[in-house]
């Protein structure tokens, strides 16, 4: 299971509960409840003539405001060693088209111990229903500040399809549905809605209602991420579960603030120097997208 670091909220968060109380006790998902199954829940059901206007991203569990950037802290547990993690998330206001669906780029930084192990191009897309979908990725891995690799994939390209990322509605009792596949980095992630009504402290504030999300590979039985959303805010935690699970993830959102123009230049030209490696480094799958455009 490749680690999928999309810990997203919107800008106009406030720090305090933004969603009513008394939203009912922490219920856990049961494959019997009865539930009219949601659609999507697979990558083939991917349609781009349903994206009308894809970079309006307001999907009520994981809105995306262009400017937004954010912060999460935590630690990553790996056998006996404890590492201080930090990841750090820019919605920029740049698109890139996929499939004919123009989307949403994310900057991506990922810190382990303070030093940058992971840079990430992503992209999202919100289709007509208000699902939100994720149309591809390409991440650069570093160790000494060299890259050692970048597993990209991008929608259309050696077979790979678009994941979704978030429902409109999502409902206890319902199946899981894809995340997206990408058989040539070995990505084939799944997600599921575990429980709902749960009360939720980090240090942006307490949320009510929370929506508990279990991501897993089908080919990794054991190791599960959970991902914790707030209603009108988005991703607002994330925690592990599972017997076989090697690396314990915790972090939780510390940080949400609007970029100035100045920072939104700087995150442009890192986000430009980003993609000029990958038309290097990921000619047959990131050489099959147009360049990225500014507004």
């Amino acid at each position: 299971m490749r680690r999928r670091n999309l810990f997203l909220v919107s800008a106009g968060v406030a720090l305090l509960v933004t969603t009513p109380a008394g939203g009912g006790e922490s219920t856990t998902a049961s494959t019997s409840g009865g539930l009219s199954q949601p659609a999507p829940v697979s990558a083939s059901d991917f349609d781009p003539a349903k994206f009308s206007n894809p970079t309006t991203i307001d999907n009520a569990w994981l809105p995306m405001r262009p400017g937004t950037q954010l912060v999460f802290r935590g630690t990553t547990t790996d056998g006996k060693e404890k590492v201080a993690h930090r990841l750090v998330f820019t919605v920029t206001d740049m698109t890139k088209e996929i499939a004919g669906v123009r989307t949403v780029v994310l900057w991506d930084r990922d810190f382990s111990a303070g030093e940058l192990v992971e840079g990430e191009l992503a992209f999202f897309a919100q289709d007509d229903g208000g699902n939100l979908w994720q149309l591809g990725e390409y991440p650069e891995e570093y160790e000494g500040g060299k890259i050692v690799a970048s597993p990209s994939w991008i929608h259309g390209a050696k077979k790979a399809r678009a994941g979704l990322t978030m429902q409109a509605s999502p409902k206890l009792g319902t199946r899981s549905y894809s995340l997206g596949w990408g058989p040539a980095v070995g990505f084939n992630d799944r997600a599921k809605v575990l429980r709902a009504g749960e009360r939720n402290c980090v240090p942006t504030g307490c949320y009510d209602g929370v929506l508990v999300v279990d991501e897993f590979n089908p080919d990794e039985p054991g190791r599960h991420q959970l991902k914790y959303y707030a209603r009108g805010v988005g991703n607002i935690r994330v925690g592990w579960a599972g017997a076989n699970e090697e690396s314990k993830e915790e972090l939780v959102l510390v940080k949400v603030r609007r970029l100035s123009a100045r920072e939104m230049a700087n995150a442009h030209r890192a986000a430009l120097k980003l993609e000029q490696s990958a038309y290097k480094r990921s000619k047959a799958v990131y050489g099959t997208t147009p360049p990225l455009e500014a507004p």
